[in-house]
């Protein structure tokens, strides 16, 4: 059998394994120590965010940034629909209700024409969201200034899901740095990664400081131990924080790798019947974590997403449908939602391609030779 192309898998560089002898032989393998403070600098550099909080996971952070917020039960939070359940679950956390708002079609992010109109419903039921949280799909950058815009007219607080757009720059601002909180991930299959683990990241040095506080079990100052707030273990431990490191170094790298498999899907694919990919507006720079396309059986003679993964499949080929859309999902049925019909259609004939780093052209081709058996015939 071929071997395995996996979707997105990690990629080490040369330097990862020596940050984490480093801590192994200073014995700091405790959740903080110097690799945490290294690791939290080279992301304030990289993004120009202000202050950073390493912690467990991107999930943790979006849920301290609901916390400090202050977010509570009953209260709503507006959320990109077409997004992985990690954007909407910490919401569910607080007890409050998310309410989704659809895509649009040019970048796939959350519609600011939507989201206006979901503010404007809310408050006429005397609901004013506390949040807004869009989300970077796939690395592509939202509409920032109308949502921004948007967020200021009506005094509500956006909260940047940049978990897959870490490399990823909107107008030259690096993504994640919009809002008043923006979130990182840096998972097995993100750009970079460090196992497990996110970050928080601002300019308010005191919501980051209080962060800080609470992902570390909200210890109060005092001799013994003391707690006046409910604390939360979403601090990054040292040994991940050296893979971090290492990985900062070669993150420009990675994002060229992912951006050279797109070029290569887009001018291998992007004349068979059926097929397009979302490109980038004037003034977007996208990491192309994942490439994706979408296949319009309309215009495909037929041949489906489904036909195509399940074909990739069988040679041993990682391929998955785009993200559900929140607002079809089980566990939030009958919450709010603000639909227009395009995220419904991106997860119909969205796929997500193999798009690691550490791809070789052989196994381009291959995932390419699949397109070509299944739909040569209906070249034109």
């Amino acid at each position: 059998m071929n071997t395995k192309i996996w979707l997105s898998s990690p990629h080490m560089g040369s330097k990862e394994l020596t940050y984490v002898q480093e801590a192994f032989e200073t014995n700091w393998i405790a959740p903080l120590g110097p690799h945490v403070d290294g690791f939290e600098r080279d992301l304030a550099l990289y993004t120009g965010a202000g202050h950073v909080a390493a912690l467990s996971s991107g999930t943790a952070a979006l849920h301290l940034a609901l916390i400090l917020l202050g977010v509570e039960r009953g209260d709503e939070v507006i959320c990109q629909s077409m997004t992985f359940s990690a954007s909407a679950n910490p919401i569910a956390y607080q007890g409050a209700v998310p309410v989704f708002v659809d895509s649009e079609e040019d970048t796939w992010n959350m519609d600011p024409a939507l989201l206006e109109e979901a503010i404007k419903d809310r408050l006429a039921k005397g609901k004013k969201p506390k949040a807004i949280i869009p989300v970077h799909l796939y690395g592509m950058p939202a509409k920032m200034d109308e949502i921004l815009a948007i967020a200021a007219t009506y005094d509500i607080p956006v909260v940047e899901d940049a978990a897959e757009a870490l490399g990823s720059f909107y107008k030259d601002k690096a993504c994640g740095t919009f809002g008043q909180l923006g979130i990182l991930s840096f998972n097995g299959n993100k750009i970079i990664t460090t196992s497990g683990g996110g970050a928080l990241v601002g300019n308010d040095e005191s919501l980051i400081k209080k962060a800080r506080f609470l992902a570390t079990q909200a210890r109060d100052a005092a001799p013994h131990y003391q707690h006046s707030h409910v604390g939360y273990n979403y601090r990054m431990s040292n040994v991940c924080a050296g893979i971090g490191r290492g990985q900062m170094e070669v993150l420009n790298e990675r994002v060229q790798q992912r951006r050279n498999n797109y070029e290569y899907y887009f001018n291998q694919l992007n004349e068979l019947p059926g097929i397009s990919f979302v490109k980038e507006p004037e003034g977007y720079y996208s990491n192309r974590w994942l490439t994706t396309i979408l296949i319009n059986p309309a215009e495909s003679n037929g041949v489906t997403r489904e036909e195509i993964r399940i074909a990739l499949e069988k040679e041993n080929i990682e391929s998955r449908p785009l993200w559900k859309p929140m607002h079809m999902q089980p566990v939030f049925e009958g919450t709010p939602s603000y639909t227009n019909g395009v995220s419904e259609k991106l997860f119909d004939e969205g796929l997500c391609l193999p798009s690691g780093s550490n791809l070789t052209k052989h196994d381009l081709d291959r995932v390419v030779n699949v397109f070509n058996e299944i739909m040569q015939p209906q070249k034109v």
